[in-house]
């Protein structure tokens, strides 16, 4: 195994230059979307492999140092669907953790069937975290409980469920359109960047909304109501909230199946009456306010608004007050108002810096 090439690196020079060691059978340069490319060098024998991998390590080629190690498996084998599989997330990874030892890492739980780190597509580098998916739900089950927390290079790691497509039986929502990005992008304003994300009913943290969500654009900000069951992602664009919310809809996150819509993004932007909030399609069915506390997906509620909040009085009879404190109490009585009017304490997560 041959990492962290140079996009330009070819395979007549890397047959080139580990052909100067021994005689090569072949050579397999690998370019996936999203990841820099690495390659597999064959030797025609296994004496000339080892001292290839201690020659060549760390050795720079264009800019680069490269990294050797033995293969975990053959660069020609066909891709098989993985789709059935138990795939876990792996956080907090070092940058320099490469493919193969985060393989090895989890070898021992049982038979990895698909194992990546995640990469800038501008950059190639390490967003530092990957997946790793295996055939039986047990071993990722023990693979999750074991290495949570465990060292790998210079960090400890930490683990989790991965999102995946559920396989759910058909329903009246399921059998519905996909939601498609223009469909999306026209419910909300040019500025709004901000997704709500629901049905996380345990496990719910920031770490696992990142995961989660950041392949679908730059996070400038996640907001996480573990009681509640839902989160509230900001992006640097409304163009990455949208394919977020057109990617993620639906999808199963943590082993929850997760609804995804549109953020309320400023006090002007206006709730429905009933508490419900604009949704990105005709197909989301949203809870009801009193089955979320009061929370609204385009306006952020604690739920106070339904039966008002017990420490205002109604009125004050038979007390003098000086100008100041009617003032005062004239505030707080219309902010009471608008809470019993709209179902909740608005909060509105910042757009922009």
């Amino acid at each position: 195994y041959v990492g962290n090439l140079d996009p330009t690196v070819t395979e007549d020079l890397l047959m080139a230059l580990f052909g100067s060691i021994g005689p090569c059978k072949g050579c397999k340069i690998i370019h996936e979307t999203g990841n820099e490319p690495y390659a597999f060098v064959e030797f025609s024998e296994h004496s000339s492999a080892a001292l290839a991998l201690g020659t060549m390590n760390k050795r720079t080629c264009f800019g680069r140092e490269m990294k050797v190690n033995w293969a975990t498996s053959p660069g020609t084998q066909t891709k098989q669907d993985t789709s059935k599989h138990h795939h876990i997330f792996v956080g907090d990874l070092s940058p320099d953790i490469e493919t193969p030892q985060l393989r090895e890492a989890f070898k021992p739980f049982g038979t990895i069937s698909d194992c990546k780190i995640i990469r800038d597509p501008q950059t190639l580098k390490s967003k530092g975290y990957g997946f790793v998916s295996y055939v039986e739900r047990k071993e990722a089950e023990n693979a999750i409980n074991s290495m949570n927390g465990q060292w790998i290079g210079s960090r400890a790691i930490r683990t989790n469920w991965a999102i995946r497509k559920p396989a759910a039986p058909a329903t009246k929502e399921t059998n519905a359109q996909p939601l498609t990005f223009d469909e999306v992008f026209k419910k909300s304003s040019p500025t709004n960047c901000t997704v709500y994300c629901g049905g996380i009913l345990s496990g719910l943290t920031e770490d696992l909304v990142r995961s989660a969500f950041g392949e679908h654009g730059k996070i400038e900000e996640i907001r996480v109501f573990k009681d509640k069951g839902y989160a509230f992602i900001r992006y640097n664009t409304k163009e990455a909230a949208t394919e977020a919310i057109v990617k993620m809809h639906q999808t199963e996150v943590g082993g929850h199946t997760v609804k995804c819509s549109w953020g309320k993004e400023s006090k002007d932007s206006p709730a429905d009456p009933n508490g419900q909030g604009q949704m990105v399609g005709s197909q989301v069915s949203q809870p009801s306010p009193a089955s979320q506390g009061g929370y609204m997906p385009q306006g952020y509620g604690y739920g106070y608004g339904t039966s008002g909040y017990s420490g205002m009085p109604v009125q004050w009879q038979g007390m003098q007050m000086t100008p100041g404190q009617q003032q005062q109490y004239s505030a707080a009585a219309g902010q009471q108002q608008q809470q019993q009017q709209t179902g909740g304490v608005q909060y509105t997560m910042p757009q922009g810096p």
